[in-house]
Parts: structure tokens; C-alpha cells; sequence
């Protein structure tokens, strides 16, 4: 039927959405991976927006994330 067709494009695109989501999160966490070597001192702000981009993914608009769904970084 014809809801069932949009039900699956609808499932495919928010696969990509939430792939895409999933590289761009990875890449933010990558970019702050110095900031856990053992000669720094990870701020308690950074450690917040760190678990805030792992958590991401239960974030109530996954995987249509706008710009503000995204956590600041400090």
C-alpha cells in the first residue's frame, strides 16, 4: 500500500539521517580526544559535552537533529 511504501522511505532516509548523525558526532568526540591524555586535565565542562555527543543518539529529535540539538562545545 501506499503507506507502507512511505513508512519504508521514511525508514531509509532516517537511516542515512542518523548515519550521517553517527560520523558527525564521532568526528566531534575524535576532535576533543586530546583533551583525555594523561598530561591534561579534562575540564568538567569538556567530560559534560563529551557525554552529551554519546548520548546523542536518545536525544527526543534523533534522528532529525536541528543545530540547536546539538550540545556546545566549552
Amino acid at each position: 500500500t501506499k503507506a507502507q511504501h512511505e513508512t519504508a522511505y521514511q525508514a531509509k532516509l532516517d537511516a542515512k539521517t542518523a548515519a550521517s548523525n553517527r560520523t558527525k558526532r564521532d568526528r566531534l568526540l575524535a576532535d576533543t580526544d586530546w583533551t583525555g591524555m594523561s598530561d591534561v586535565t579534562m575540564t568538567a565542562a569538556m567530560t559534560t559535552y563529551r557525554q552529551a555527543l554519546r548520548d546523542i543518539p536518545t536525544h527526543a529529535d534523533w534522528p532529525n537533529l536541528g543545530d540547536d540539538d546539538w550540545p556546545t562545545k566549552p
